[in-house]
């Protein structure tokens, strides 16, 4: 019986922890007898066999890490169905049988058509938005929390000092998960989120003047990406209220950095999970964390589900916030 060979790629947005499910992959492959192949650049480099066999001593000192030592692209050419069957031919001739996709739901979509191509693929959900539905984790997420958490800590000194109110926008275009828990983690006055239509006068000015009359000094407004506008919000915010006040943009700084403990440890959780499932010859999944578990769903199943926002965690957030 011929050696199971897996590739492994990182695709989309890059997200501190992607090096430890790299590794977590690599060493659980081979720990199975297969060979492992990095392929570099994510879906472009299986355009162009741009891939190599690694060892155990590949992904040696890569955990701690942040960003991706396969590096990520967009491709544009994958997304057609030429470049899904090119991209498949290319696996084939290379003999790989199968490969673990480590990013969002762009690259699951590419998962499910080189699945559909012949060349069974498992996702990884690897971005820190939080922003797939079937999973209640997603690799990034912790650390770009713990990122914005810092950095905000260090504005509000300036904030303090200046009796300011400061308008901060997270990452976040559809997804307000990093908005809601970094902004509960800072004690910001009001937060934006997508997911939850808000009312300028009821939901910033007022808390703050309430906040105010209590004593309040100081303000912090969290801002999700997908909401934008900090800009004006900021202009308008001072124009009502007569507190000095400025935007901030923490835009990619989010992104990178050392992954945190909890994104190490999930990240190597998944990789090794989507392992097991290639070795039993199982494709078309895409691994999940729910409820402390680590589980899988089928990839069509899994992009076909609604995310379900947090509003319990929201309301709590707005209540203690005053």
């Amino acid at each position: 019986m011929s050696t199971k060979k897996i590739a492994v790629l990182t695709s989309g947005g890059d997200a501190p922890g992607m090096n430890a499910a790299l590794r977590a992959v690599v060493r659980a492959g081979i720990s199975y007898g297969m060979e492992v192949y990095g392929v570099r650049r994510g879906y472009n480099g299986l355009l162009n066999g741009d891939m190599f066999l690694m060892n155990l001593r590949s992904v040696s000192d890569i955990i701690h890490r942040g960003g991706t030592f396969l590096y990520t692209a967009r491709s544009p050419e994958f997304n057609t169905p030429e470049g899904v069957k090119k991209a498949a031919d290319k696996c084939r001739a290379m003999g790989i049988d199968g490969v673990v996709v480590i990013g969002g739901d762009g690259s699951f979509r590419g998962a499910r058509d080189l699945t559909n191509a012949g060349i069974p693929c498992i996702g990884v959900p690897g971005t820190i938005d939080n922003d797939i539905a079937c999973t209640e984790y997603t690799v990034g997420f912790d650390t770009a929390m713990n990122t914005a958490m810092e950095m905000i800590d260090r504005l509000r000194d300036t904030t303090e000092s200046h009796d300011r109110c400061s308008v901060v926008e997270v990452m976040g275009r559809r997804c307000g998960d990093i908005a809601l828990q970094t902004g509960i983690a800072v004690g910001a006055t009001a937060i934006l989120v997508p997911e939850v239509p808000y009312d300028f006068e009821r939901d910033v000015i007022q808390r703050m003047k309430f906040t105010q009359v209590t004593g309040k000094k100081h303000f912090i407004i969290i801002v999700a990406e997908g909401v934008g506008g900090v800009d004006e919000l900021a202009k308008n915010i001072q124009a009502q209220t007569g507190i000095e006040s400025r935007a901030t943009v923490l835009g990619h700084v989010q992104r990178g950095g050392s992954p945190t403990l909890r994104d190490r440890v999930m990240a190597s959780r998944m990789g090794d999970h989507a392992v097991q499932l290639l070795e039993k010859g199982i494709g078309n999944r895409v691994v999940a964390f729910r409820e402390s578990k680590v589980v899988d769903f089928d990839i069509t199943e899994a992009l076909d589900m609604k995310r379900v926002f947090d509003k319990e965690l929201y309301d709590m957030a707005l209540r203690i916030s005053i």
